[in-house]
């Protein structure tokens, strides 16, 4: 025989042993519990529904999915641990959207259409302005009158620099012609705690401020997505009260790249029908969140385009200074 030929013979019978392994392997995934890395710390509004989206994939994989809490880094500290992670289907986790702006800035060591793999987009974000109920400020345009009378005093506690919430804040800032020292924190929910023990005037966050509003401890002043809110129906939206700022910022699931196509399949479905139950969808209501679902391949492309519109944000809010000054 040709060694050529016989070469070509070969490499095509260790490429069919290669994926007859790789199908019997899939076929028995999973067969131990799953790793999922959260990004944000316990307590926290993404915290709280991913825990119970798990528990809900859990259910047809057959398998224990146990959250692992890695903050930090405003969740670029729980991105890289999971883009490191083995490919094998048992760590996948939360993507924070804003990877698309911190791997543009080149403060994360990854690129993500290349490092990571898309199971699903599950669902959206309502952010909004607040403060301590006592404060003297009852909507936005108060907040702007007192910020532009004592510009760089008033202070404002987020989830880490230059995510979702930080950049969503200077964007406010900047629409409002204002500024305001921003303190950053390693998640929403110290920055909550932060401003409910009087160490930040304002917070910008998803709603884990909710109950303490509703309780009468701290103030809505704004929502800042594009309708408002089915909780808080009568606070404006921060548009509304005359300053155009939306902010956005869907919870999606992946694990590395390279995940064997059966089991990032059994995954796809597993969380399809995870996001589709009515446990996830209540756990989502009680924050106010909306379903976003889109499945893996359609959720990549909205990565993918996020990635282009956050060129352009980078260069507008000059976020290269802003990160590096901390």
């Amino acid at each position: 025989m040709h060694a050529s030929r016989r070469h070509f013979i070969l490499g095509s019978l260790s490429a069919a042993a290669l994926a007859a392994t790789s199908r019997a392997s899939a076929a028995g995934y999973p067969d131990h519990p799953i790793t999922f890395v959260c990004p944000w710390p316990a307590g926290g509004t993404a915290d709280m529904t991913m825990r119970v989206l798990c528990a809900e994939a859990a259910k047809p994989l057959g398998q224990t999915i146990v959250v692992d809490n890695k903050a930090g880094a405003a969740g670029m500290l729980g991105l890289r641990a999971l883009a490191a992670a083995k490919a094998d289907g048992y760590t996948i986790g939360q993507i924070p959207i804003s990877v698309a702006r911190f791997s543009q800035l080149g403060s994360v060591p990854l690129d993500p259409l290349k490092d990571l793999s898309y199971i699903a987009r599950v669902s959206g974000q309502t952010f909004g302005i607040v403060c301590q109920a006592e404060a003297r400020w009852k909507d936005i345009k108060e907040l702007v009158a007192d910020a532009k009378a004592h510009p760089g005093k008033l202070t404002y506690a987020s989830a880490g620099v230059a995510g979702a919430t930080h950049v969503g804040m200077e964007e406010f800032n900047q629409v409002a012609g204002i500024e305001m020292l921003h303190i950053p924190y390693k998640g929403g929910a110290p920055a909550l705690q932060a401003v409910l023990g009087g160490e930040a005037d304002l917070l910008i966050d998803s709603s884990s401020w909710a109950p303490h509003v509703q309780s009468g401890k701290l103030r809505l002043l704004g929502t800042l997505g594009a309708r408002r809110t089915n909780d808080f129906k009568d606070v404006p939206t921060v548009s509304e009260q005359g300053f155009p700022v939306v902010v956005d910022a869907p919870n999606g699931i992946g694990g590395p790249k390279g995940l064997d196509p059966a089991v990032l399949a059994r995954l796809r479905a597993a969380f399809r029908l995870a996001a589709a139950s009515p446990e996830f969808a209540a756990a989502c209501g009680r924050i106010d969140a909306p379903l976003m679902y889109l499945d893996g391949p359609d959720y990549e492309k909205y990565v993918a385009q996020t990635m282009q519109k956050e060129k352009l944000l980078i260069d507008k809010l000059k976020l290269r200074e802003l990160l590096a000054k901390g």
